[in-house]
């Protein structure tokens, strides 16, 4: 057992000295991390929207029925997209802030790591 372990970790130190750049799931621009900030901040607007119409009354002349219920989500979706284009909450500002910041972290780390693996002697899994 212990032999496995130590061939899985040997074969993959070989693989990040190996300089292969690893697939991560980051916003690569500003614009791509905005992007993502206000598709999150539209998705928590329809959601407190969703729970707001839902305490409402539906006026049993002109609305109502099932017309309404089915496409009721679709409305608030839209209303949460418009408000979040146009500044929302703020939270996309903020969300972006941080996506970038974390980006900066991880990219960071990654360059210490891989500087570390180069650095290391051959033999060493560690």
């Amino acid at each position: 057992m212990e032999g496995m372990l130590e061939l899985q970790l040997n074969s993959a130190v070989e693989t990040a000295r190996s300089n292969a750049p690893v697939p991560t799931p980051t916003a690569r621009t500003e614009e791509a991390a905005r992007a993502a900030a206000e598709e999150f901040e539209s998705f928590f607007l329809a959601q407190m929207l969703e729970q707001m119409f839902a305490q409402t009354e539906q006026d049993s002349e002109f609305g109502g029925g099932a017309g309404e219920r089915a496409f009721s989500g679709l409305l608030h979706e839209e209303y949460a997209n418009v408000m979040a284009q146009s500044g929302g909450l703020g939270l996309a500002d903020r969300l972006t802030t941080e996506i970038l910041r974390y980006q900066e972290a991880a990219n960071q780390a990654a360059s210490t790591f891989t500087d570390q693996l180069d650095q290391a002697p051959e033999g060493d899994a560690t």
